[in-house]
């Protein structure tokens, strides 16, 4: 139920081919025509309307599913529990899959950012060469805080949550006796059972809950990344872009204890033995082929009132583009300054990359295409639809309160958002309020402590602490925080926030005074020994605290009560809205016939739809839905991001691509194309076909239909696949990692 705002520390190119007419499928000068068939004909034709759905929504597109030749029975994909969903894990951030019965499980090479940063060296610059495990002792940790998460019961806790807050009008007490139900069920699941994480989660905007269960692998293992010249091929200039020519994959390993539980990395630990795996299909895909993505994608707005799409694009997206932009230049800067300083802020700088065009294509679809107020004329016609069926006429006033519940409790936000800025963005100040405000909790009991600080979480944040050093360095971080408070200073007095004045006191707010002030905080500080922080972190009590000569810790203690009042008011907000916001998804699912997917919410979800191309506008060619090996001939210039290694090169110009080959291709694929509606959190979302089996990976969208997170956009809304028969031929081919294919089932080549 709470949301915190926390920044994860943790992220047209030339040579495209116009499509061929359908179903005729081009392989140089000679045109294939599959014989005629229904379930061809339809899919050639369907017109994808969107949706994440629930795995036990899909009893409501069984129909449509046999249309398009579903060969699975379609009732296995309703069974979150049960294969093929069962082999689908979540990661924390993003999503990936077991497929072999030793733990191993593959997700998309940038969301093993994080892993190989940890076990980077500017000598060793993993995230720059890859890496592989030549045998498992080879295998590295991802980190004290690497997780996979595998779900293993759902339950519905509706009535149950719904009913402790019935007729009470207070926001706030709303938003604390559901938060305090949350804890309760959260408490009873986890009890005596350690190796199981539980969560109370909302969908429909409040209109149902959930409690879910979930096994948590806490000794994660990087097995396999290709080098970046392959995994991130075209960078920031391809990314959100087609035609991409991305070998977006890596492999985890999970492991257990001797005992076969959860536990924290040992190298005597064992590979998890998954009750579920995905198989590979090495044949692939061709053109309006049938396929799923599976995965837990993080959030989505398709059911946000308009109050919510003109925030976004008045002032959320604007600011965050622009925070975007200062702080990637800030890293480009440090980065060729010092290679320890471009290692230890990759990561962070790829995340910011990603968002940054992400944000752009958002607020470019809402505005220039039109789709807020495309948005608008829906709400509109539920309005309308309200006045005409008077059972539902709770929605149209909850439309007309959520817009002055907005009024109420946004007016502060420019402020409230440069304070949590320049402490998320810096680890020494992020660390030293998480030590104050622990101490504080600390003298509650358990069960009236803020969530994140409940005994539950504990050891995880510890092990936050201790992952968060290995991107720490002083002039980074020092840096960082500078133009975090550069930018606070920028505000107009009355939207300024207090910390600038706590950091440079009397003195006027230039970035030369802030640069000092700042400089005396990083001189004088004791935080920067990780073990310090962890035992600060264990043990410190608020009244040692307040004799404490650190320079963060005093500015943590001062600025506390600022941002408890940011997370009140945000608390308030989510309480004075959310019977409003349930009352206005179920005037819209009424309008739907019934048939409406949640919005996404890092819950298991499936997405359905077909392989093809799309007009990037009005007039023009469309895309072919498949890139090919050797376009990424035609476009390396050797220079970064377009460097592929050489190995990998000289593979190509061998054209040696045995069974990894597409027919209608004459070579190998690298990335395709589908209709599918995805987002953040997808990312390394295993892409099934009609059999259940594995044939690519989800890595992105296209920056044409960025706003389909508000509205989905069927004519040009499209997922970016990394197909499975190019990971297998680079495996193959170019890394040569016969044991891993062995392990998968497929017998390399001789």
């Amino acid at each position: 139920m709470k949301k915190r705002t926390v920044l994860a520390l943790l992220a047209l190119a030339p040579g495209c081919r116009p499509a061929t007419a359908p179903p005729t499928a081009e392989v140089g000068k000679v045109a294939v025509v599959p014989a005629f068939d229904a379930a061809f004909e339809a899919r050639r034709k369907y017109e994808n309307p969107g949706g994440m759905w629930m795995p036990e929504q899909m009893k409501s597109h069984v129909v449509t599913l046999r249309e398009l030749g579903m060969k699975l029975d379609p009732d296995k994909l309703s069974s979150p529990l049960d294969h093929p969903l069962g082999a689908i894990v979540f990661l924390g951030g993003c999503s990936a899959s077991f497929v072999s019965p030793e733990g191993l499980t593959i997700t998309n090479h940038h969301c093993a950012t994080g892993a190989l940063q940890f076990n980077s060296t500017p000598e060793n610059n993993l995230m720059k060469m890859g890496y592989l495990a030549k045998t498992r002792a080879d295998e590295k940790s991802n980190g004290p805080a690497a997780r996979i998460f595998i779900t293993e019961k759902l339950s519905d806790v509706t009535l149950d949550v719904k009913s402790r807050i019935a007729g009470v009008t207070d926001p706030k007490s709303r938003f604390d006796r559901v938060e305090a139900r949350q804890k309760e069920l959260i408490h009873a699941c986890e009890k005596d059972r350690p190796g199981i994480r539980c969560s109370v989660v909302s969908y429909f905007e409040g209109e149902q809950y959930r409690l879910i269960e979930q096994l948590e692998i806490r000794d994660v293992r990087l097995v396999y990344a290709p080098a970046e010249g392959i995994g991130n091929y075209g960078g920031e200039i391809d990314n959100w872009r087609w035609p991409r020519h991305g070998g977006d994959f890596a492999f985890y390993r999970a492991y257990v204890g001797l005992d076969g539980k959860p536990a924290d990395y040992d190298v005597k630990n064992v590979p998890y033995r998954p009750k579920h795996i995905l198989q590979l299909e090495p044949a692939g895909l061709r053109p309006h082929d049938l396929v799923f993505v599976a995965g837990y994608p993080g959030r989505t707005s398709t059911l946000k009132p308009s109050v919510d799409v003109r925030e976004a694009v008045e002032w959320f997206y604007p600011r965050r583009i622009r925070m975007c932009e200062e702080y990637l230049a800030l890293l480009a800067r440090l980065g060729k300054e010092d290679p320890e300083l471009g290692v230890k802020g990759r990561h962070l700088e790829r995340g910011l990359a990603n968002a940054l065009t992400n944000m752009r294509g958002q607020l470019d679809g809402l505005v220039k295409d039109g789709l807020a107020n495309k948005k608008a004329e829906l709400e509109a016609a539920l309005v309308r639809f309200a006045t005409e069926h008077p059972e539902h006429m709770a929605g149209k006033a909850a439309l007309e309160r959520l817009t002055a519940a907005h009024a109420r409790y946004r007016k502060d936000r420019e402020r409230e958002a440069a304070t949590l800025e320049a402490v998320q963005f810096t680890t020494l100040f992020a660390s030293a309020d998480v030590i104050v405000h622990m101490a504080m909790e600390r003298k509650k009991p358990d069960s009236e402590r803020d969530p994140a600080f409940q005994e539950r979480n504990h050891k995880r944040l510890e092990q936050a602490t201790r992952q968060a050093q290995q991107s720490y360095a002083r002039r980074l971080d020092r840096d960082k925080l500078v133009l975090a408070l550069v930018r606070g200073a920028r505000l107009a007095a009355p939207e300024r926030p207090s910390l600038v004045g706590l950091v440079v006191g009397k003195a006027e707010p230039t970035p030369e005074n802030i640069a000092k002030a700042v400089d005396a905080l990083y001189a004088k500080t004791t935080l920067e020994d990780v073990e310090t922080r962890a035992t600060l972190l264990r043990e410190a009590s608020i009244e040692s605290l307040a004799k404490s000569a650190d320079p963060f810790i005093k500015l943590a203690i001062l600025l506390r009560g600022t941002l408890q009042a940011i997370e009140d008011q945000a608390e308030a907000y989510q309480g004075d809205t959310m019977l409003d916001r349930a009352d206005y998804v179920a005037a819209l699912r009424a309008k739907a016939g019934g048939v409406l997917a949640p919005d996404a919410n890092a819950t298991l979800r499936l997405s359905y739809g077909t392989v093809r191309g799309y007009r990037p506008t009005v007039g023009a060619d469309e895309y072919f839905p498949f890139t090919r090996a050797t376009d990424i001939l035609k476009k390396n210039t050797g220079i970064e991001p377009f460097d592929a290694p050489g190995p990998l090169l000289e593979a190509i110009k061998r054209g040696s691509y045995g069974p990894y080959a597409a027919p209608e291709l004459a070579e190998v694929p690298v990335d395709f194309l589908s209709d599918l509606h995805i987002t953040g959190g997808n990312s390394g979302s295993p892409t099934i076909n009609q059999d259940g089996k594995l044939v690519g990976l989800v890595f992105d969208g296209n920056y044409e239909a960025m706003a389909s997170d508000w509205l989905f956009m069927p004519a040009i809304t499209r997922s970016i696949h990394v197909d499975i028969r190019y990971v297998l031929w680079i495996m193959d081919e170019v890394d040569h990692a016969e044991h891993l294919l062995r392990e998968l089932g497929i017998e390399p080549r001789p």
